[in-house]
């Protein structure tokens, strides 16, 4: 094979080889839904409709998923003092696995005046795969106690899911529900949870996207290499 015609292939091979990479980079996909509650609570029957938003960042073996309210839910007849609420909700999970996930997070760290929506915390828990494919996160029914009562909010339009992570079980795994129960933690955004806004996939995109840069990276470094090699083998004729 002539010179130009070594050089170019072995480019063309560096090339294929980061677009290789970057292709079989994992998928991710999230939006914000609006899920309407039905609320039994102690005074009765309550409804009302917060845009719910799951995030998953990769965390050892499994995932760090955090689900955040971002209008309130439910009320109090009375004030609500600092600590006195203890929310958790349940997350469906779909596609590739079944079954739900717990998710819980902090009391309340301000009072809740009386008579408007209660906001509830960030709230984070562990998925660990135990099936390989995209698995689907869903809002499912959130649990707020507070002052020795209990109140539930069950989701009543059917809402689609917040959080679609393609996810690899680990080896050895033999399927079943891929769901632990929840962690309790602070705010869930806050702290090693800083990053969540950004899936685990993006993070993973962007180290193979690195690999991808070294892999061509490697390819011109062969290229000079040939290229002094031609030169040396002109001057010695």
């Amino acid at each position: 094979m002539s010179y130009p015609k070594r050089t170019a292939a072995l480019a063309s091979v560096a090339a294929l080889a980061g677009s290789a990479v970057l292709m079989t980079a994992p998928a991710a996909h999230a939006e914000v839904v609006n899920v309407n509650y039905q609320c039994k609570t102690p005074i009765g029957d309550k409804s009302a409709v917060s845009p719910i938003d799951i995030k998953g960042v990769k965390s050892g073996g499994g995932y760090k998923i955090t689900m955040s309210w971002q209008k309130g839910v439910s009320s109090s007849p009375v004030d609500l003092g600092k600590g006195a609420m203890n929310p958790s909700a349940t997350i469906k999970l779909g596609g590739a696995d079944s079954g739900t996930m717990n998710v819980t997070g902090p009391a309340n760290q301000a009072v809740v005046p009386a008579n408007t929506p209660i906001k509830i915390n960030d709230l984070t828990g562990t998925y660990t795969p135990k099936k390989s494919g995209k698995v689907t996160f869903t809002a499912g029914v959130l649990t707020i106690k507070a002052l020795g009562t209990t109140t539930t909010c069950t989701p009543t339009n059917s809402p689609g899911a917040s959080l679609t992570l393609d996810v690899t079980a680990a080896s050895g795994s033999t399927g079943g529900s891929g769901s632990t129960g929840g962690t309790q933690s602070g705010s869930g955004s806050g702290g090693t949870g800083s990053a969540l806004p950004q899936t685990g996939p993006e993070d993973s995109a962007i180290a193979l996207g690195t690999l991808g840069g070294t892999v061509l990276l490697a390819g011109a470094a062969g290229t000079l290499w040939l290229t002094r090699r031609h030169q040396t083998a002109r001057v010695r004729r």
